[in-house]
């Protein structure tokens, strides 16, 4: 099967942002809502959750992008960006579909 055209531009976007939306969750997660609720010193989560929004936003953009692109089921790709909501995951869903994608191509 011959690659599709943009696929691997499209993969290199979601495996960078699948990293930074699951490195972005950890940090929330591990570090500023415990400084935020435990240590009551909320200023580090107002600064870093915005910006974490902003990149899980980029993460859906590029999910959907190469759902497009492969021609992902609504269900898959809804899965897929869902993966970015919980800790880990991300990583876990990242090595799958770059795995598959690049098999399938």
């Amino acid at each position: 099967m011959t690659e599709l055209p943009g696929v691997p531009g499209a993969l290199r976007r979601f495996s960078v942002l699948a990293l930074l939306v699951g490195i972005g969750l950890l940090v929330l997660v591990f570090v500023a809502m415990p400084l935020r609720y435990l240590g009551d010193r909320p200023g580090f989560s107002h600064a870093f959750s915005p910006v974490h929004g902003f990149v899980f936003m980029g993460y859906l953009v590029t999910v959907a992008d190469l759902a497009r692109r492969v021609g992902w089921s609504v269900r898959r790709t809804v899965l897929v960006m869902l993966a970015g909501t919980v800790p880990f995951l991300s990583f876990v869903v990242e090595r799958r579909v770059a795995a598959d994608v690049r098999a399938a191509g």
